[in-house]
């Protein structure tokens, strides 16, 4: 029995959730294989791992730019190497559990994972394989921490396949598979059963609206692009998820109620059935995350980029941006003008969705765990 841990960190949900769809895939098809999901961080230090995670949201919510900079200063200078040298510290205590379960392979869908362990690795101290799952648009060094001691890195595209080349790793050690996703974004579904549960109307636009979870990231431009879609265009219906945030909810349901929209925008706290609305829907708004973005491309859907975090999320949009299968909406763009311009000219909407089409990797999970079961 080929024993696999599948390291996360719960820095923002995607990380979980990549490591989710690939035990999922690697428990349903391969008999051989026992598995474990294990939050990297919180088992090396709790107090660190709670601290830190609760900082990376405050300032992700509160003082974006703050988060930027701290993204960009560990690429490189004395950040990153702080970084670096701290995951050596936690390093030790994650030698326990892995003395304890002695896996064959070592899945990591975040950088500190695949750093500790490669550390460890590099002293001897373990054996096993190493897989770094990159779970974004955009590369990042700190990924790269150790890169002599991982045997596979799996990315988003092939551009990000050709920068890891150029940073001296291994061509065969590098995979362009995609981020991730649940095997429910592969499945069909009655697109009339769904507009009827969600009370729904056919030959209507459907718009996929993410109001930012509990980040409540950007809320004043979350709303003025929630209401302009409310106020000013009649022949689309919205789903919006609002997650955690019950001041996002409740604004969105004040501005729907002020334009008796209750027949065309549906409001959920939270919904399990992201992959049946995606299967629904003409349209995504949401802040360009890696795990959300790779979901959208896979449903053939375009994205309206609202609030990236500064770091990885606006790298994210430009990506998208530049290969036409979106549109950021920045700080002083008019999202009605935008929305505008998309809706009057189908053809545009068109060109959007088939730029999706080049860039999703639908089977990314099944690819990943094909490669690591050889």
């Amino acid at each position: 029995m080929k024993k696999i841990l599948i390291f996360y960190a719960s820095y923002g949900g995607g990380h979980l959730n990549a490591a989710k769809s690939i035990k999922e895939c690697i428990d349903n098809n391969y008999n051989n294989c026992e598995t474990e999901l294990i939050d990297c961080m919180k088992y090396v230090n709790k107090p660190i791992e709670k601290i830190t995670t609760a900082a990376y949201r405050e300032m992700a919510k509160k003082i974006p730019w703050a988060w930027g900079k701290i993204y960009s200063d560990s690429q490189k200078g004395p950040l990153a190497h702080i970084t670096s040298r701290s995951n050596k510290i936690l390093a030790v205590k994650l030698l326990k559990l892995l003395r304890e379960k002695q896996p064959d392979l070592i899945i990591s869908t975040h950088p500190f994972g695949s750093q500790m362990c490669s550390y460890l690795k590099r002293k001897g101290k373990i054996t096993s394989k190493i897989a770094t799952i990159m779970t974004d648009f955009s590369p990042h060094d700190q990924w790269l921490v150790g890169y002599e001691y991982t045997d596979y890195f799996f990315v988003a595209h092939d551009k990000m396949k050709d920068y890891l080349i150029s940073k001296n790793i291994p061509e065969n050690k590098v995979f362009s598979t995609g981020i991730p996703i649940s095997s429910r974004f592969l499945k069909t579904y009655d697109k009339k059963e769904i507009l009827d549960e969600f009370g729904l109307k056919e030959n209507k636009q459907n718009i996929l609206f993410f109001g930012g979870g509990e980040f409540g990231l950007g809320k004043t431009k979350t709303i003025e692009v929630f209401e302009n879609l409310a106020k000013n265009f009649e022949n689309i219906q919205i789903i919006a998820i609002a997650g955690r945030n019950k001041k996002m909810k409740e604004n969105f349901e004040n501005i729907v109620k002020e334009n008796h929209k209750e027949d065309s925008i549906k409001i959920l706290e939270y919904t399990n059935k992201v992959p049946e609305l995606m299967a629904i829907s003409d349209l995504v708004v949401s802040k360009p995350g890696g795990l959300t973005t790779s979901e959208s491309l896979a449903s053939n859907l375009p994205l309206i980029m609202i609030n990236p975090i500064p770091g990885q999320e606006e790298e994210n949009a430009e990506f998208l941006e530049s290969k036409g299968s979106g549109i950021w909406i920045k700080k002083d763009d008019s999202s009605y003008e935008i929305f505008k311009d998309l809706f009057s000219d189908p053809q545009k909407l068109e060109n959007l969705k088939n730029n999706t089409k080049i860039l999703a990797k639908k089977h990314s999970t099944e690819n990943i765990c094909k490669i690591l079961s050889k």
